[in-house]
């Protein structure tokens, strides 16, 4: 089972922030000194218009105006260039902090135990590691400088209207104050709305992948009215969400026309009786009306910063649950496997799954398969033969016993004292579904790995007999693949065996690879086998009998238990054993 690991959302975020924008450090300083430039003048124009209206008032020369309105035009034309100047550097501090993240969410999950993969849909996890990460650009670019940066401009205005005179300035203050206190209010609410909405977003995405993968099977047995029906219900629990978050955004969304109109009100009171009392000059009294529609717009920017901080917390919130979910299956390397082939030995081993602990899928497995030899595991659906590979790869641990890797001396390692790098390097597996990528056939039988050459490449396809499968692509090595549509079944087979084969592992395991194949792409794939198993151990999940033939070891499992077991030869010889019943049934009709 998945562990969780929980830390205040304060410090999260400041985690967050720290861990991805340190390396970029460079850039944030850069970014924040030319938002805070721009503050500096948005503050300092003000003045210059100020001066400009006292100047006509008092007869001031014509020259010395011109210079103060070409300052004033400066001025404003190098603060638009900083502002650009900031969205520039901003966007880019942004890609490369979520890209980071979403690199590190996707490596992440791939971490995780299967039985959290099991309990989470590919699409909702998708819309984790891309939709979440993506409320989270502006709040890793500008969102905080900015906010922050908002908040000095008004207050740096609030002091400059307290030099104006003291009067005015309480008033804005205390108007600056509740507009404040009323936003971190209604802040504190919302968050958790919009965690709701990200929620059923993930939702969602999560049904729909589900729904798209199944289309044929959705359309063949008429289940598309209810598929639609619960569509709706999502869109109608999404709309309603939604509503919930936007109805109380009402409140922030009102504040920016609230409080510079209250502002207004105050300044015009006050203005127009200190002007008639000759206290303040007509252009201080305009001065005060600017300045107030200068707060008037980082109000607005705060109320959308604000909602998409909302946003954003309610993303890291997510995202700090997905990253607390911790692995059980605990990575060691006290021990190394050794090359060649590779024993198996099973003692007393039982499973169950987590979520299913009442309903056992293997009971007290005892067995040693030696290294070199092939093992044909039979038995119906639900037997246990699939569970038995995937405790082998460590995708799970026993529930109760051991099981151990080792060489033809008998020197056995646990695999729970193995990396499970090491481990899965060492296991290759064959299935009946063999993924594909969008790539090239190249990458696609190294998996990506630059380190092996085409002449490598070219020489385990010889080796596995495989030259004219190669000779028949249009493009060679460099034919590119566009996932499962561009091989048949029998192809893609033969890509999963040279990938194999290229990994050089001591175990090979086969889930009944050639069952949908026809005849001659099955001979062809046969030889592919007998060459890839030569000189390693394999474990050949089978349900047809020229399968069976080229196992040495045969195991019959039944509800997880293990009711024959014993050499090939020897089982078929005694008329009275469950596999020899098998072969005069036909085995492919006995297991169905």
């Amino acid at each position: 089972m998945t562990q969780t690991r929980r830390t205040s959302p304060r410090n999260t975020h400041l985690a967050l922030l720290a861990r991805y924008l340190k390396p970029q450090r460079g850039a944030v300083l850069l970014l924040s000194l030319l938002i805070i430039g721009g503050i500096a003048l948005q503050l300092a124009n003000p003045q210059l218009v100020r001066h400009f209206l006292d100047g006509v008032e008092s007869g001031q020369e014509l020259g010395e105006l011109v210079k103060t309105a070409l300052l004033f035009i400066a001025i404003a034309l190098l603060a638009q260039a900083l502002m650009v100047a900031a969205t520039y550097v901003g966007e880019g501090v942004a890609w490369t902090a979520t890209n980071e993240l979403r690199a590190d969410l996707a490596l992440h999950c791939l971490k995780l135990d299967m039985t959290f993969h099991k309990a989470h849909k590919p699409g909702e996890l998708i819309e984790r590691v891309d939709g979440d990460v993506n409320q989270l650009a502006t709040f890793f670019s500008q969102l905080l400088i900015q906010l922050v940066s908002n908040f000095l401009l008004i207050t740096g205005v609030i002091i400059l209207l307290w030099m104006v005179d003291w009067r005015v300035g309480a008033i804005i203050t205390l108007l600056a104050l509740l507009g404040m206190v009323a936003l971190y209010a209604l802040n504190a609410r919302l968050v958790p709305r919009w965690q709701r909405v990200r929620q059923v977003d993930s939702d969602f995405f999560g049904y729909l992948e589900e729904w798209l993968n199944g289309t044929e099977m959705i359309r063949s047995n008429g289940a598309a009215p209810f598929i639609m029906g619960r569509l709706y219900r999502l869109f109608r629990q999404r709309w309603r969400s939604m509503q919930n978050a936007m109805r109380l955004n009402l409140g922030v969304m009102s504040l920016p026309i609230i409080v510079p109109t209250l502002a207004y009100i105050a300044a015009y009171l006050w203005g127009s009786a200190l002007f008639r009392g000759s206290v303040l000059t007509i252009g201080t009294v305009y001065l005060i009306f600017y300045y107030i529609d200068v707060i008037k717009n980082p109000l607005w920017v705060i109320q959308r910063q604000v909602q998409d901080l909302q946003k954003a917390a309610a993303s890291i919130n997510r995202i700090s649950d997905l990253f607390a979910q911790q692995p059980t299956l605990l990575d060691s390397s006290l021990d190394s496997l050794p090359l060649g082939a590779l024993a198996i030995q099973f003692d007393g081993v039982s499973f169950y799954y987590a979520d299913d602990p009442d309903q056992s899928v293997l009971t007290d497995l005892s067995f040693t398969l030696e290294a070199g030899q092939t093992l044909g595991l039979l038995g119906r659906t639900g037997s246990g033969k699939t569970t038995m590979t995937r405790l082998l790869f460590r995708f799970y641990d026993p529930t109760s016993g051991c099981i151990r890797l080792g060489d033809a001396g008998g020197d056995f390692k646990d695999v729970r004292h193995l990396s499970q790098a090491e481990l899965r390097r060492r296991i290759g597996l064959v299935t009946q579904e063999v993924q594909l990528f969008h790539a090239s056939v190249r990458d696609n039988l190294t998996l990506f790995d630059e380190s092996i050459d085409d002449g490598q490449i070219v020489a385990a396809l010889n080796d596995l007999g495989l030259i004219p499968w190669l000779e028949s692509l249009p493009g060679g090595l460099d034919t590119r693949l566009e996932a499962g549509d561009s091989l048949s079944a029998g192809e893609a087979q033969l890509l999963a065996l040279a990938r194999v084969f290229l990994a050089d592992p001591g175990l090979v395991i086969l889930d009944e690879a050639s069952s949908r194949l026809d005849p001659a792409t099955e001979a062809m794939l046969n030889l592919a086998v007998e060459k890839l198993i030569r000189g390693r151990t394999a474990v050949i999940i089978a349900h047809r009998l020229a399968t069976v033939q080229r196992a040495g070891k045969i195991m019959i499992l039944s509800e997880g238990r293990i009711v024959e077991v014993g050499r090939r030869t020897a089982l078929m010889a005694d008329p009275n054993t469950q596999f020899s019943g098998l072969l005069r049934a036909g085995l492919e009709e006995a297991l169905v």
